[in-house]
């Protein structure tokens, strides 16, 4: 798979760390900054790791804060992401298989690498299921769909 990471500098250690995880179970890793523990914003990196995804140019995209909120609000701001939040793995299934998340979103203050891994894991591992989630996923995109009651 074709994975986009980014963070911001709180999270740049754990980025270093699932990028090489990553690289080791065979995936393709797009590291989309930053290189160092310099303050930057996270929306900026939360913004170019959604274009990445949106873009085709990545399959499914990790984003990294301090918190994982701040970011993950970022990535959502694009409509062709869906990004979740995580902070253990069945989260992260679920994320997966009923909201077709496209992105997750981590903590690096909230989450150590062993957790951080299973997540990834389970998030990877799992795939959509359709059926009744796949009308609600798509109403994610588009608005203009809901239903009234």
């Amino acid at each position: 798979m074709r994975i986009a990471i980014a963070s911001d500098h709180a999270a740049v250690d754990l980025k270093a760390e699932l990028r090489e995880y990553l690289v080791s179970l065979g995936h393709e890793v797009a590291d989309l900054g930053p290189g160092t523990a310099d303050r930057v914003d996270y929306p900026d990196y939360g913004y170019k790791l959604a274009e990445a995804v949106a873009g085709g140019t990545a399959d499914y995209g990790v984003a990294l804060c301090g918190s994982g909120i701040g970011i993950s609000i970022a990535v959502n701001r694009h409509p062709a992401l869906r990004c979740a939040l995580v902070s253990e793995p069945l989260s992260a299934a679920l994320a997966r298989e009923h909201n077709d998340a496209n992105a997750i979103a981590m903590g690096a203050r909230l989450t150590g690498i062993d957790m951080a891994r299973a997540c990834l894991d389970a998030f990877l591992s799992t795939d959509f299921a359709g059926g009744r989630h796949g009308p609600r996923v798509e109403k994610l995109s588009h608005p203009s769909i809901r239903q009234t009651a």
